[in-house]
């Protein structure tokens, strides 16, 4: 490679005003451990969906509950040069240009650590070409330094379609080419690959057999694992072998009204309503007109999506996961039953909707394990109509629009109403299609005086309890009496607010 290695980087002297970052005092290195954090690099030549793949599988970690952040070095370089003439910043030979790309690597490998030292990041996605060893290197000895795992993800790709439909669907929309003739844009970027051609060395089975990786080739045609070190690389392995980029639609739409949400009642497995019986036909008729080739259609196991289904007059599979939340002890209770019965259950649950468990039933963060075998197999598919409940709708909903787990439990997910998704390059074009059959609003707004998303409240204990809610044990949460106490420490919601109060957004029933 021309010009000075990217290893020398940190030992040259800083420009005017530069500060060239150092993680650790020199040839310093911190024990790696078993929950480690794990540094995600992509390799490959620019055009070949590493970013694709870094920002869907950063979606997919976070989802689960791996907290995971995306550094895209490209942008980095953007905010240094604010502007991009053409393709010779990228010749190999072009020192000046040189500097600056190493010095925004350096910069993203400081953000890093920033991120697990004072974030509580458990993944970060560095996302670059890294197609040289002595930047490889680089990312390997910071890694070691600071004790943290690496896992290497190469996209190889020589077909020539896939890279310029990539080039397309993306780079044409890129800040680099912004106000750009179309044609002029892609041979700028055909140049740029070039250049990085020239100086590429993809890893390697025999002189790199002792990293951990994985090879993609041709967005998925092939693949080669190599030396997974752990739970979360397998499970990241996994997720890389199920997805695809073949053209797909999914429509997620809930049962028909039944006869409990009429009532205001939550869970049960009743039947649909009159009004239910009408969305269901309703339903057949909008998917017929759809002309959809090769639908699949999914339901759970419970009577109104089944009776739901009943109404395509198409055949079906039923999936136990996609079964709604069990709400346990509450059961079939209307929330104005659940304030009388259980304030101080209802008071936890207003407090951290998400991570909340109903006594012997379940949380909305054990939901998002229960689905997570329904995602790979949606990603494996191409068109799928998944008919299922509201909590399910709303964890299969935060999946593909990449919402918060503060934001997920209130997503709005309307009975009667089908969502159309079309995943995109970087995400999910959403449609809504309510289908003019009038329903009961089984919506409750985010209680007044609930911490706002984006803010992480405390683990919820009750006194003398040394489980927290969030435990991943399904254990019988003790009640009060049981534990003759009269009273709860809660953050952010009274347990002796009025029954109006508590109930305020509770929807309109019978």
């Amino acid at each position: 490679m021309n010009g000075t290695p990217i290893t020398q980087a940190m030992a040259e002297p800083p420009a005017s005003g530069e500060r060239v970052p150092r993680f650790q005092r020199p040839h310093a290195s911190v024990p790696q451990f078993t929950n480690s954090p794990t540094m995600i690099v992509m390799v490959g030549l620019p055009a070949r969906g590493k970013t694709y793949i870094s920002k869907k599988l950063t979606r997919y970690l976070n989802w689960i509950g791996v907290p995971t952040k995306v550094f895209n070095v490209g942008q980095y370089r953007r905010d240094a040069c604010r502007t991009y003439k053409n393709y010779e910043f990228f010749r190999p030979d072009n020192e000046e240009a040189m500097k600056i790309r190493k010095a925004c690597a350096l910069a993203a490998l400081k953000d890093v650590a920033t991120y697990f030292t004072q974030e509580q990041g458990q993944v970060a996605v560095f996302d670059a070409t890294n197609t040289t060893r002595d930047r490889r290197e680089v990312i390997l000895s910071f890694a070691k330094e600071n004790g943290y795992k690496v896992f290497f993800i190469e996209s190889i790709c020589d077909d020539p379609e896939i890279i310029a439909e990539n080039i397309k669907q993306v780079k044409l929309s890129s800040p680099d080419y912004i106000d750009c003739d179309k044609e002029e844009a892609v041979a700028d970027f055909l140049k740029r690959i070039e250049c990085y051609k020239v100086t590429y060395v993809p890893l390697d089975d025999d002189k790199d057999s002792h990293l951990s990786y994985i090879k993609i080739f041709n967005v998925g045609s092939r693949y080669l694992v190599n030396r997974v070190q752990d739970h979360i690389q397998s499970r990241i392995v996994y997720y890389l072998m199920n997805i695809h980029v073949t053209p797909r639609t999914i429509y997620l739409c809930r049962h028909g009204e039944s006869d409990l949400n009429l009532l205001g009642r939550i869970g049960g497995d009743s039947g649909l309503s009159q009004r239910g019986s009408q969305f269901a036909s309703a339903l057949g008729k909008y998917i017929k007109s759809q002309s959809i080739p090769d639908l699949k259609v999914w339901t759970s196991h419970m009577k109104r999506t089944i009776q739901t289904a009943e109404g395509l007059g198409v055949p079906y599979e039923q999936w136990k996961a996609l079964n709604e939340i069990d709400a346990g002890v509450c059961e079939e209770l209307t929330y104005e039953e659940i304030q009388a019965n259980y304030p101080e259950e209802f008071a936890l649950r207003d407090q951290d909707k998400y991570r909340y468990r109903y006594p012997k039933g379940e949380s909305y963060e054990d939901l998002v394990q229960r689905l997570e075998p329904v995602i790979m197999e949606l990603e494996r598919q191409e068109n799928v109509l998944v008919v299922c409940h509201q909590a399910v709708m709303r964890c299969l909903l935060a999946y593909f629009l990449d919402k918060s787990a503060e934001e997920l439990p209130y997503l709005k997910c309307p009975l009667h109403t089908v969502l159309k998704l079309t995943p995109v390059a970087y995400g999910c074009k959403v449609e809504s299609v309510f289908l003019n059959i009038e329903a009961v609003n089984t919506h409750r707004d985010r209680p007044a005086g609930e911490e706002p998303p984006g803010v992480f409240a405390p683990s919820l204990y009750r006194v003398s309890r040394a489980q927290p809610m969030a435990s991943p044990t399904p254990t019988r949460a003790p009640r009060l009496q049981d534990l003759g106490v009269t009273t709860l420490s809660l953050e952010n919601v009274d347990i002796n607010r009025e029954p109006e109060e508590a109930l305020l957004t509770v929807p309109e029933h019978i």
